[in-house]
């Protein structure tokens, strides 16, 4: 049997398992199966690892994406720039860390914005924000983050109190991304604090939430004219970016 599954904590948003569950039925790979390992902090990761010696690839999720990086052997280049993993690939020699994150964002942006190149903000600064940083820079779009905590060192950060006191830098970004939970089953009516009043046709609303489909955020967004998407194209395609890594 080849074992593949998902760290995180909680688990119960995940859309992990039934996607490859159904991936496998649907390709015949009958030797494959897909769990969920929720750990309750990431020193529950390496018992996982000696529990499950047939574990090929595991993927990453919520709050691990930066505190498993010191339980691994290497990064990708491309892993090691963006700082944070969301996919290990397993061997008897190594583990080895990936960021699907970023193919599975950037691809979809482009498809969505086509040619436009809209300044952006990102909301929140975990894991999933880094790979969304790495992938603005690289397409060339401006950007600032948007955090609770500004002291992180980093002149390209907003406090969300900053927008809230100034919501004409709304005007300056029409591109708002959320890389944070909030939003997510089962707090679905949760999102973050930002003046939504200044939200308008021109803007363009990307929530990597994917449960529910419509959050609540995209839903306010919407009312105000803007164009909105959410995160399930780009969990496709890191789905399947990571299932190339697996299988190398």
């Amino acid at each position: 049997m080849k074992k593949f599954g998902l760290i995180g904590f909680p688990l119960t948003h995940s859309f992990s398992k039934k996607y490859f569950t159904d991936k496998f039925e649907r390709e015949g790979k009958s030797e494959c199966q897909y769990e969920l390992y929720e750990i309750p902090n990431i020193q529950a990761f390496p018992a996982v690892l000696v529990k499950e010696p047939t574990l090929i690839g595991l993927n990453v999720t919520i709050p691990y994406k930066e505190q498993v990086i010191p339980f691994l052997d290497r990064l990708s280049p491309a892993c090691k720039a963006i700082g944070a993993v969301n996919c290990i690939k397993i061997s008897a020699e190594e583990l080895v860390g990936f960021n699907t994150d970023y193919f599975g964002f950037k691809t979809s942006l482009v498809n969505w914005l086509g040619p436009n190149r809209p300044a952006a903000l990102i909301l929140g600064t975990g894991g999933a924000s880094k790979a969304v940083a790495q992938a603005l820079k690289d397409l060339n779009i401006p950007f600032m983050k948007v955090s609770r905590d500004t002291q992180q060192g980093s002149n390209n950060m907003l406090s969300y109190k900053k927008l809230r006191e100034s919501p004409e830098l709304m005007k300056e970004f029409p591109l708002l991304i959320n890389t944070t939970p909030l939003g997510t089953f089962p707090k679905t009516e949760e999102m973050a604090d930002i003046p939504l009043a200044s939200i308008n046709q021109n803007h363009w609303v990307y929530d990597l939430v994917y449960n529910p489909t419509t959050t609540v955020f995209m839903r306010e967004a919407e009312k105000r004219g803007a164009k909105t998407k959410n995160g399930l194209e780009m969990l496709h395609l890191q789905a399947e970016a990571a299932w190339e890594i697996w299988n190398e």
